[in-house]
């Protein structure tokens, strides 16, 4: 088991080096520098670097292969892997990429999950679970990720992966929460853009008897695939990957009758798409009812019914104290929006059933450790920025506050707690953007004044969007992060301003299923009912939850979550526009250096300490070093502590003692306590070893001794005795004749005695010595 601090070390040893591994080792601390140390990296293929316990990641826009069994036994670059995994038995862990979208957050998710299933333990259950961890991840890419002008894989969900352990350290279970699905895309894209996944890979990889089946016809069909012009996607093969889907429902355990379901849906949703209406007479009216029949056969409702639910809507009115249901007729626009309504709940509620599938699949009923991947959106700024880019928005903001909390604010804090003499950092804390958005009064923030609007106002279009203006104007005006702008306003993120267009806003923040959409579906078959499982006989009171309410909640909960883990951040950055390989756009990653904070990161490192321990754990870990204090201290920890540092030489001003642990301020401090560890243990295992030889050799002989005994044994004709008695030594009968013990001293020992005849040069016999004794 190796601490982070080895394994740093370990790697400088014996892996290639290109510019600076750990960050706070920079010589300078500015952007050009932290710029220029990334390309370098960058260009010879290391695109992953530390700044202390942060791992930096720049993606590199091609396969690199850090994950095969050779990379995990020799130099795993995540190395956080193994911290959190070999940590796990103690705390919770979750790791949390952050960046812009197309940064490789979700890829840094993948080889996360794919390195803790390669190097946790075997199985039956064990391995069941694995294949659902790994097969997880093309099924939900397949329904959630999409092409954006920025990205070709864009996670267009949250997804929140809890891997659970046993004991033993062995993922045994796990837990899948699922954010904002990016709903409006499956009804409009921009240009350059694709619909999910999914739709491209059903009409390429669908067998001929399935397409017959669906109706499959080519992309270019369907109204919710021509708008943006674009099919294709550059190193995507969407026939191979709808195999690999389908093979992941397979092995997570969806039933064969489930699957074709869900294929149904997602065929039926791109048919819906084709219904069109007219203007006739002040209503909306569907243009072509033949379109009508394969959607409703593929959802499994009625042609007429369906034609009805789409061109009226059922409301309740209040008159002379009586309530009565009247059928209103809609008008075109209403139409588009029930029809396209009606669309982004079929596939929400399908995406949400397949998370559930996952849960269900890899569900335990006691939760013991977990690690925790976080995968969400990266932050967004497009050329038209809607409410959904202001969603994505906000919940990097929050996510880059707990960043904040937990690396900048937090750190400095301890070293305050602890007494430290340091001196502090200026960052900026972003926490005054998340109020103005999510501030619920005094003054109310972004989202409430939003979500009073959409309560208030029951026209949809220009007018409410007008008047969410003007509050907003009202409310926030003259907040330092907030402006006004023609069609919208403007928001002072982290990560710089973005222009949010307001057109829309009301109306996707409403995110209303009508009940006549809910009653329609759930005259379907059992499937399909289950995805709309409402009471309409139940009367809601109160505001019905918005789209913005619901993500704030969500934001604030997956807060909660990781606020109670140790969290591992993998800052992820994004080095070009072009999607190429060794492409580097240096004022694009100069700007996501500044606004991911990574100079104050390494400023807060460098000013404060690389390594803190509590006493007690750091005496249990270095101990061994003096005699005084191993096996165990007597004494207060805080002495035990000083007395080793100063045993091993340590400079004073590499170190402070705090209330409670010791701060060591270099990496290169710690590298030799860790080295002089080395030595002992080395030391030790050599005189173990010494001990074992000798031990196995002396068996050794034994063995022998007895093995050539009885070959000879009752074999022997002369000195028949001789075999099998012990030895003696003195044939001259020491004890017996004192007039040769004379010549010895009394505390000295006769090992042998024997008499000799010796020869001069010329090998005469000179004389026999009767009395001679010779000392071993």
């Amino acid at each position: 088991t190796q601490s982070k601090e080895q394994q740093y070390h370990w790697q400088s040893q014996n892996v290639k080096q290109s510019g600076v591994d750990d960050m706070v080792l920079l010589s300078k601390i500015t952007e050009d520098a932290i710029v220029e140390n990334l390309k370098k990296r960058f260009m010879d293929d290391y695109i992953f670097t530390y700044i202390g316990p942060v791992l930096i990641s720049v993606n590199p826009f091609k396969q690199m292969p850090y994950f095969t069994d050779r990379e995990i036994e020799t130099k795993c670059p995540v190395c956080i892997c193994v911290h959190t995994y070999i940590c796990m038995c103690y705390a919770c862990g979750t790791y949390n990429p952050i960046g812009e979208s197309g940064a490789g957050k979700t890829v840094a998710a993948k080889y996360i999950m794919g390195y803790i299933s390669k190097v946790s333990g075997g199985g039956g259950k064990v391995q069941h679970v694995k294949d659902i961890i790994l097969q997880s991840n093309p099924l939900l890419e397949a329904f959630g990720n999409a092409k954006t002008v920025r990205n070709n894989n864009s996670s267009r969900f949250g997804k929140y992966f809890e891997i659970q352990f046993s004991r033993g350290g062995e993922p045994d279970g796990g837990k899948i929460s699922n954010f904002l699905l990016e709903k409006s895309r499956v009804v409009s894209q921009n240009e350059n853009e694709r619909n999910f996944h999914i739709f491209y890979q059903l009409i390429e990889g669908s067998s001929a008897q399935q397409k017959e089946a669906l109706g499959i016809m080519t992309p270019d069909y369907y109204n919710y695939l021509n708008q943006s012009g674009t099919y294709k996607v550059d190193g995507t093969n969407d026939s191979k990957e709808f195999q690999e889907t389908m093979e992941a429902m397979q092995v997570i355990g969806i039933p064969g009758d489930c699957q074709m379901q869900a294929l149904h849906i997602v065929a039926g949703i791109l048919h819906l798409g084709n219904i069109s209406f007219i203007e006739a007479g002040n209503y909306g009216q569907v243009e072509s009812p033949d379109l009508l029949a394969f959607p409703a056969y593929l959802l499994g409702i009625d042609q007429n019914w369906l034609q009805e639910k789409l061109t009226s809507r059922k409301m309740d009115s209040k008159w002379g104290g009586k309530s009565e249901s009247i059928n209103v007729t809609l008008n075109q626009e209403q139409a588009c929006y029930t029809r396209d309504a009606l669309s982004k709940a079929l596939y929400a509620r399908l995406f949400d059933y397949l998370v559930e599938a996952i849960n269900k699949a890899m569900q335990k009923p006691i939760e013991e450790f977990s690690v925790g991947v976080l995968d969400i959106y990266g932050f967004e700024i497009f050329q038209r920025n809607g409410f959904e880019q202001f969603c994505i928005n906000f919940v990097n903001e929050k996510l880059q506050q707990i960043f904040i909390e937990l690396t900048l604010k937090a750190e400095q804090e301890e070293y305050v707690q602890e007494g430290i003499k340091w001196t502090p950092i200026e960052y900026f804390n972003n926490k005054i953007v998340c109020d103005l958005i999510e501030n619920k009064l005094n003054p109310p923030g972004i989202m409430s004044v939003l979500d009073d609007v959409c309560a208030t106002m029951h026209a949809k279009g220009e007018g409410a969007d007008g008047t969410l203006l003007q509050k907003l104007q009202a409310a926030v005006g003259t907040h330092d992060h907030f402006n006004n702008w023609n069609s919208g306003f403007v928001i002072h993120h982290y990560a710089g301003k973005v222009s949010y267009d307001i057109s829309g806003f009301c109306e996707r923040n409403r995110d209303v299923l009508f009940p006549d959409l809910i009653e329609l579906m759930q005259s379907s078959d059992a499937f399909i009912r289950s995805l709309f499982p409402e009471n309409l006989n139940t009367d809601k009171k109160g505001r019905p939850t918005t789209a913005g309410s619901k993500i704030k909640r969500q934001a604030n909960e997956l807060v909660d979550t990781l606020m109670k883990c140790t969290p591992h951040y993998i800052r992820c950055i994004k080095p070009n526009e072009t999607k190429r390989p060794r492409d580097w756009e240096e004022s694009r990653v100069k700007h996501q250096v500044e606004y991911l904070g990574l100079k104050e990161n390494i400023r807060v490192r460098r000013a404060g300490f690389a390594y803190r321990r509590v006493f007690k754990k750091f005496l249990q870990r270095y101990s061994i070093l003096t005699p005084e204090t191993y096996p165990y201290w007597r004494g207060e920890e805080k002495q035990g502590v000083l007395h080793l540092l100063r045993s091993v030489n340590m400079d004073t001003d590499q170190y402070q003692m705090g209330r409670t642990k010791i701060f060591v301020k270099n990496p290169e401090s710690l590298f030799l306590l860790e080295e002089m560890r080395e030595r002992k243990f080395d030391t030790f295992a050599r005189a173990i070893q010494k001990a074992w030889r000798k031990y196995i050799a002396r068996r050794k002989y034994e063995q022998m001794r007895e093995e050539a005994s009885d070959i000879l044994y009752n074999s022997k004709e002369r000195r028949r005795n001789s075999i099998n008695r012990n030895f003696v030594g003195d044939y001259l009968g020491m004890e017996e004749r004192p007039e040769l013990r004379q010549f010895l001293s009394k505390r000295e020992r006769i090992d042998f005695a024997d008499s000799v005849t010796k020869y001069d040069r010329r090998f005469k016999a000179l004389a026999e010595l009767s009395n001679t004794e010779i000392n071993n």
